[in-house]
């Protein structure tokens, strides 16, 4: 009787076993990932808790969906606190600093910068401005996982040039390792980080605008 009631017993944790393993398969794919995106974020908002500053290089490629057209630029970016600058090279080369509510787009080989107003509206005008803002991820975006390595961030309120941000983090120092910024147009803003290196006790003077002789500075 005893064996009897042994073997029934191993059927039923067996069945048990067999009942809960396809209750996971039939879990939706969102809701296994959920706790994943919370990690994932806990994890990104630690890592800027210990960041004083933040430099290193990145490549960004922008696809103009309506011309069918892919850009790619190649620079160094600059961040301590509330303060940014952005250096893109090539042919046309760019810098852009950012201090606070400014933002200041200067064009070397035009000799003219222009200066206007910065917030999330304006994200459009220096979209690896983002970097700086994503330490308080969940203030302004909804975030969710999308398959398992990359979460999709999606603004709490409407933001201009920004459908959605989706984001990979990185198991580096730094904690993202790539975004991706998507409009209205399925406009496509690729940005891949590297060389990242923080705390480093990057100089104020990195991030102030000083404009050299004959360069014209227009207020939008």
């Amino acid at each position: 009787m005893r064996l009897g009631g042994g073997r029934r017993s191993r059927r039923r944790g067996m069945f048990l076993i067999g009942v809960l393993t396809v209750m996971l398969c039939l879990l939706p794919s969102n809701l296994v990932f959920a706790l994943n995106a919370d990690d994932e974020i806990a994890k990104i908002q630690k890592a800027y808790e210990n960041i004083t500053d933040v430099s290193g290089g990145f490549t960004q490629k922008s696809l103009i969906k309506e011309l069918k057209r892919t850009d790619t630029y190649k620079g160094r970016f600059f961040i301590k606190a509330r303060k940014m600058k952005w250096e893109y090279g090539g042919t046309s080369p760019q810098s852009v600093y950012i201090a606070g509510a400014d933002i200041v787009i200067y064009q070397k080989n035009e000799k003219q910068a222009f200066r206007s107003r910065f917030d999330s509206n304006t994200y459009g005008q220096a979209p690896i401005a983002l970097l700086a803002g994503l330490g308080d991820i969940r203030q302004e975006f909804d975030v969710s996982a999308k398959g398992e390595h990359i979460l999709l961030l999606k603004p709490k309120r409407p933001m201009a040039n920004i459908s959605y941000v989706e984001l990979v983090p990185s198991k580096g120092e730094f904690p993202i390792e790539s975004l991706t910024i998507v409009d209205a147009l399925s406009n496509r803003v690729d940005i891949q980080l590297s060389d990242v290196r923080i705390n480093t006790g990057l100089d104020d003077g990195i991030f102030k605008f000083s404009p050299l002789a004959g360069v014209n500075v227009f207020q939008q």
